[in-house]
């Protein structure tokens, strides 16, 4: 089932190169068909799991290159089975919403299915260097999807984005031949990398373990290497801002999650250092946020800051806070997600991301502003919400491990509210606004169709039954969760 999972995507990429590109809307439902299919796999797979065990489930390797020590070894856990059902559902929604895609149809869908593809191998590989070569190929559909398919300044954005990771990821490989070079057998498997990097003394751990960190860190995004991230989601067609936000991120952060268990000791003596960079991280996000007005840079900001979060989650050491964290992921993925998705659909129709630009959507749209409403509600973890939880147990975490101090959060907190509830404010409220593009003016604009509103929906139904009902989440996490803490002392 896992190998059928991770090949779907591929071969849908394949049919979908074999259609004609003027055949806009067959290549669109097939592609659909294929990601709602991957979605549904990757439910079954969920279905298979079994959440009493801390174990690799689905465990499976072949020998890739022997002389090296590489395999493909390919296994689920709890930290991991979260991650794939995500991808499945953000590449989903990603597909069905880019209705706007006219132009160049044919390679915007297969390279969608092709990063599809990777993001799920780089969440089930148990050899690291199957891991870092998937980790790498996200990079190419990325780039091309930013560049040929973007907004004004696109080509700046991608190769920016495209310079920023690979020099991330120069740090990462270097970080794991180093580790590659202790491990028993000179093998990548995660288990003997884990095994050999005991053997290390405490300051190569910490050096091997800051280019591990630096190499996620750039993904995460970490302050200060978050610089590519507003160019990027800008500029990005909003179906891969979705998926930037929504899954991209939680990559790094994924890894960070992986290199902790594999250095364990280098973790504990950087878990104050790394603390702060969450603080910063989330405070500094929170502000640029706030003093956004292009709704599209405004999520982005955003999300640095919610990444913080995830990282003081990890940072805490203790099974509180990694369960805040890997909550905080998929929280945030189905939020910015939504967000995301609204967004685009809102510059569908008007050709305009300003917030002054709009008003009153409540009487205009209501389905627009009630999913509007929620997301951002939603994005600052009011209670009833996934964020919520996420945050909460984030909090107890921390709370632990550095008691008072923890109320320097609540500045990230307080300003995370104030631009969601100022985006409220003006999308929802206030005098109606014609719209540029729009002939008639405001009395043109349209509210989600039905099949918005099915995508959004989706989302929606994810942010409030996690919310309100986290126990199957955390069910799937508790194993995993407490073996890994164990593991790190916390």
């Amino acid at each position: 089932m896992l190998k059928t999972l991770l090949l779907l995507p591929l071969l849908g990429a394949g049919l979908v190169l074999l259609l004609p590109s003027r055949r806009v809307d067959l290549l669109r439902h097939l592609a659909s068909i294929i990601a709602a299919a991957t979605m549904l796999c990757a439910c079954l797979l969920l279905l298979n799991f079994d959440p009493t065990s801390g174990a690799i489930q689905f465990y499976e390797t072949r020998p890739w290159n022997p002389r090296v020590g590489s395999s493909l070894a390919l296994g689920v856990d709890g930290v991991s089975m979260p991650m794939i059902l995500l991808a499945s559902v953000l590449c989903f929604v990603a597909i069905v919403s880019s209705t706007g895609i006219r132009v160049g149809a044919k390679l915007y869908f297969s390279l969608i299915l092709v990063l599809e593809a990777s993001l799920l191998v780089v969440f089930a590989a148990r050899d690291w260097s199957l891991f870092y070569v998937f980790w790498e190929l996200t990079l190419i559909p990325l780039f091309f999807l930013i560049d040929r398919l973007g907004g004004a300044n696109r080509h700046r954005a991608a190769l920016n984005f495209v310079l920023y990771t690979l020099g991330g990821s120069v740090f990462l490989l270097i970080a794991l031949l180093l580790l590659y070079d202790v491990a028993p057998e000179h093998s990548f498997a995660m288990a003997d990398m884990a095994a050999g990097s005991a053997q290390l003394p405490e300051k190569t751990q910490l050096l091997v373990f800051l280019g591990l960190l630096i190499g996620f860190g750039v993904k995460m995004p970490i302050v200060p290497l978050h610089g590519w991230l507003p160019l990027a989601h800008v500029e990005a067609p909003s179906p891969i801002s979705i998926l930037l936000s929504g899954i991209l991120l939680k990559m790094g952060a994924y890894g960070l999650i992986r290199a902790a268990w594999t250095l364990p000791a280098a973790v504990r003596a950087l878990q104050d250092w790394l603390a702060l960079l969450a603080v910063i991280s989330l405070i500094y996000g929170a502000v640029l946020a706030w003093r956004q007005t292009d709704l599209k840079a405004m999520i982005a900001y955003s999300s640095i800051s919610h990444m913080g979060i995830v990282l003081l989650g990890i940072a805490t050491l203790n099974e509180a806070g990694l369960n805040g964290a890997l909550t905080q992921m998929v929280a945030h993925g189905l939020a910015a997600g939504l967000l995301f998705l609204l967004i685009g659909l809102l510059y569908e129709r008007t050709h305009n991301r300003e917030l002054a630009a709009y008003g009153s959507l409540n009487r205009l749209a209501p389905r627009f502003a009630v999913f509007i409403v929620l997301a951002l509600l939603a994005s600052v973890g009011l209670p009833g919400s996934a964020g919520f939880v996420a945050e909460l147990q984030v909090l107890i975490g921390a709370y632990g491990r550095w008691g008072g101090w923890l109320a320097v959060v609540s500045i990230g907190v307080l300003i995370s509210a104030a631009y969601a509830l100022r985006a409220i404010r003006g999308l929802s409220t206030g005098p109606e606004r014609p719209f540029a593009g729009a002939p008639a003016g405001v009395a043109t604009f349209a509210d989600l169709k039905n099949s918005e509103m099915a995508t959004a929906a989706l989302l929606g139904v994810g942010i409030v039954g996690i919310g309100f009902y986290p126990a199957p989440l955390l069910g799937v996490l508790a194993w995993s969760v407490a073996r890994l803490a164990q593991h790190l002392g916390g």
